[in-house]
């Protein structure tokens, strides 16, 4: 009953619906209790006439405690051609057997304790000690066999099909071992070198459909969706058909389990989108995901009050230290296209994490930067701007902000300070770095520091330090014009350059 009472339920179960997904079938144990008691109170909606809404078969009224009536239930339904998942509406007692706590909330995750262990097998005629498996109960469940000969059936058909087709045989080992082809970031490559040539100002929003454009013609597992955002995310290439894209609908939590469910499955590299401030309707299964270690991307635009218009409701603030901080997941917010186009290599090759990928919604300056710079990308945070004559202060700045980083460099060194612009697109992988390179980057000797992003300011401590100082934002936004509500909420130059100049007066 809980299950059904969670929102997830809602959205995966009207997709499933909506995309005719004959292959499932559901059993729903409602017996009634959830641990606050009888959910009559709180849950009293026909959940089968909900399912046959969304398109489901359903098969209401099975005693969930006949095995063999559940067995023919289920066997009928598998003969049948089928295009409508199935809900199986199984009526239980929980706790069924135990005289005094069957049927109450008291059997849901206590203990039933001695006595009435005792009464429940009185009551089953339970006769055996405890963990003794009748011999006649263990042979009714020891599949090995059974198990084995469809294990060897199923490998015979695979190595004729294989031998048949030895090109397409390969190919599925190769994708569900989750291995790469070669030469699967060939393109995702030369899109990072021209871009860096061309010096072309973009959306990195629209930088990040380039890379998912060129992903796809090296990368025929890519699979994506939005959560009605398509054309605002920039999720789908142009030659996307429904075999490689899904349009979830507004289903952030349902459109993020469901890409976790096909990387389990193995196969596919699985990519979904949505607004960042939207992240916090999926962070239940984007945690989940970072939890069991799998490699799901995930796209997320519109990323700081530049947003404008929306508002507060859509402008995010804490989303990028929430990303951040979340153990076992890789977070990039890169600043032009050659930055997104090496998060996206990266996030590709993570077979054992996942990525979030954050791109902005307005153009953003593409930088120069030399080859050195342009591989230390891949580190997570490098030197884009080298300070002149003897360094004195150091900005690090992430996505839209470099830009800004980069002007109140240019400005402090025509007034004498040799100031140093790091960009780091992705936090967590910079501190993976070793010791040396990091203090490359960061010396620790320089106190002068100071962090520029269109969020909220914690984070960026860890870096600057209690000397060093923060040009953030710590309240929710504005409704306007995304230029005036940055520079309203003192996302500017001129912040940028005062806070520096202080620090470096003070030392």
């Amino acid at each position: 009953d809980g299950c059904l009472m969670e929102g997830i339920s809602h959205e995966a179960a009207s997709l499933a619906g909506t995309l005719g997904l004959g292959k499932l079938l559901a059993i729903y144990d409602d017996n009634g209790i959830s641990i606050d008691g009888d959910v009559s109170a709180w849950f009293n909606e026909d959940v089968p006439a909900r399912f046959e809404s969304y398109g489901w078969e359903v098969v209401r009224d099975v005693n969930g405690h006949d095995g063999d009536g559940l067995v023919e239930v289920i066997n009928n339904l598998k003969r049948k051609e089928n295009s409508r998942p199935v809900l199986i509406c199984c009526k239980t007692i929980i706790g069924f057997g135990s005289p005094k706590v069957r049927g109450t909330a008291k059997a849901h995750g206590s203990p039933l304790g001695t006595e009435e262990i005792r009464a429940t097998r009185e009551e089953l005629k339970w006769p055996h000690r405890p963990f003794e498996i009748p011999s006649t109960i263990y042979e009714d469940w020891d599949c090995r066999e059974q198990g084995s000969a469809a294990q060897l059936l199923w490998e015979e058909t695979y190595r004729s099909y294989c031998e048949k087709y030895p090109e397409l045989g390969d190919e599925f080992n190769r994708r569900m071992k989750g291995d790469l082809p070669q030469g699967w970031n060939s393109s995702l490559r030369e899109l990072a070198e021209k871009s860096q040539v061309e010096l072309e100002s973009l959306e990195t929003r629209k930088s990040s459909q380039r890379c998912i454009t060129a992903l796809s013609r090296t990368l025929p597992e890519l699979f994506g969706g939005s959560a009605d955002l398509s054309g605002s995310n920039g999720t789908k290439w142009t030659d996307a058909d429904s075999s490689q894209y899904i349009n979830f609908g507004v289903r952030e939590f349902g459109m993020t389990a469901i890409t976790n469910g096909m990387c389990l499955h193995g196969g596919f590299i699985t990519f979904s989108g949505t607004f960042l401030v939207f992240m916090e309707y999926a962070r239940n299964a984007l945690r989940l995901s970072a939890l069991m270690g799998i490699r799901n991307i995930f796209v997320y635009t519109h990323d700081s009050v530049a947003v404008g218009e929306d508002g507060p409701t859509h402008q995010p603030i804490e989303q990028l230290t929430n990303l951040r901080t979340t153990p076992g997941l890789c977070t990039w917010r890169p600043c032009d296209t050659v930055e997104s186009a090496i998060a996206w290599e990266v996030a590709v090759a993570e077979r054992n994490r996942p990525s979030a990928l954050i791109f902005t919604r307005q153009k953003t300056a593409l930088q120069p930067r030399d080859s050195e710079a342009f591989f230390s990308i891949f580190r997570g945070g490098y030197v884009l701007v080298p300070e002149t004559g003897k360094l004195s202060g150091i900005i690090i700045a992430t996505g839209s902000e470099v830009e800004l980083a980069v002007e109140a460099a240019r400005i402090l060194s025509e007034t004498g300070y040799g100031i140093r612009v790091v960009s780091m697109p992705c936090a967590n992988i910079f501190l993976e770095q070793q010791d040396d390179y990091r203090e490359s980057v960061l010396p620790s000797y320089i106190k002068a520091r100071v962090a520029v992003e269109a969020g909220h300011p914690d984070y960026w401590y860890r870096f600057v330090g209690l000397d060093g100082a923060v040009v953030g934002i710590d309240k929710f936004g504005l409704s306007g014009p995304g230029p005036e509500v940055m520079e309203e909420l003192g996302i500017t130059v001129d912040q940028v350059v005062l806070s520096m100049e202080a620090l470096v007066r003070g030392n």
